[in-house]
């Protein structure tokens, strides 16, 4: 019983090992490396997104604080622009084409 037990941990470490090998091999070919160069490239855009998501979040707040300190000293209730500066929300002039 005792050598069947060392035969069945022989081989579970063999095939363990097999497997962690056949990996590492893997990862060291060109498109494994192009495969982690990938995923650290995506990984790297998700931050810098959720970066910007949340300096865009702490530039709103930053934006209501300041309107309401003006309305709350001045009582001058500004519109706030939504978010956007108020000169992007200005309309568009178009140049008119001329008939002829």
């Amino acid at each position: 019983m005792r050598r069947l037990f060392w035969l069945g941990l022989g081989v579970v470490a063999g095939v363990a090992l097999s497997r962690k090998a056949t990996e590492t091999a893997r990862q060291a070919t060109p498109a494994g490396l192009a495969s982690n160069l990938g995923d650290a490239v995506r990984e790297l855009a998700g931050a810098v997104g959720s970066f910007g998501a949340e300096v865009r979040a702490g530039m709103s707040e930053r934006e209501q604080e300041l309107h309401d300190m003006v309305e709350e000293r001045t009582g001058y209730s500004a519109p706030v622009a939504g978010g956007r500066h108020a000169a992007a929300q200005r309309p568009v002039r178009r140049a008119r084409r001329a008939e002829g």
